[in-house]
């Protein structure tokens, strides 16, 4: 039962991973406005860049697709088994593979949609509460990246703090690779170049 039962995770592991690696934002913007986001804009397949050339109901239905990669994945995984190590397992290949798509050739989103999904169904408060964050930061800089990096900083402090514990290893984790993959974001908001989410906002 016990080599069963880690056959069936490895599988599940397998089949997150394919879900998660589904590039939901290329579909969505050549599906409605016929633009291939790996070709424009920011050049990623993440729901901002595909806001920005599509219009807003195109980014809104990327990032309700690619929050719910991340917490379908949990909430079955969660429904299958109490294991925190497969639960973990669960958050950080979902992110993961949205990141890193083996249909986009290992490249992908950012993470934060997918991020906030699986953390919704695996830590509800602390999620919540780094959205609000994100938002409010979003808000105030106009830059969608900062939001971004706040929540992913909050994420794994509020997830030690707020519970469940044992989810804060995963929670860093995928701090870690969302802040990796927003390291050129970074490095324009250090100099100044960050463009803004909306059309004269103060420079953060």
């Amino acid at each position: 039962m016990g080599f069963s039962f880690v056959v069936a995770c490895g599988l599940y592991l397998v089949l997150t991973y394919l879900v998660a690696a589904f590039p939901f934002g290329l579909a969505v913007a050549l599906a409605g406005c016929g633009i291939d986001p790996r070709l424009a804009g920011s050049h990623n397949t993440g729901a901002t860049n595909v806001a920005r050339l599509c219009g807003t109901r195109y980014g809104v239905v990327t990032l309700l697709l690619d929050l719910a990669k991340g917490l379908v994945p949990v909430l079955v995984a969660r429904a299958l088994s109490d294991s925190a190590v497969l639960l973990s397992l669960v958050i950080v290949v979902a992110v993961a593979g949205h990141m890193f798509s083996a249909f986009l050739y290992g490249k992908g989103g950012k993470g934060v949609a997918t991020t906030i999904g699986v953390f919704l169904a695996a830590a509800p408060l602390p999620a919540l509460v780094s959205v609000a964050a994100c938002v409010a930061v979003i808000k105030a800089t106009g830059f969608v990246s900062a939001g971004s990096l706040t929540l992913a900083v909050c994420l794994p402090i509020l997830v030690f703090f707020l519970g469940p514990c044992a989810l804060t290893l995963a929670a860093l984790v995928v701090a870690g690779l969302v802040i990796y993959k927003h390291r050129e974001n970074i490095a324009r908001l250090r100099a100044g170049q960050e463009k803004p989410w909306r059309k004269g906002a103060a420079a953060a």
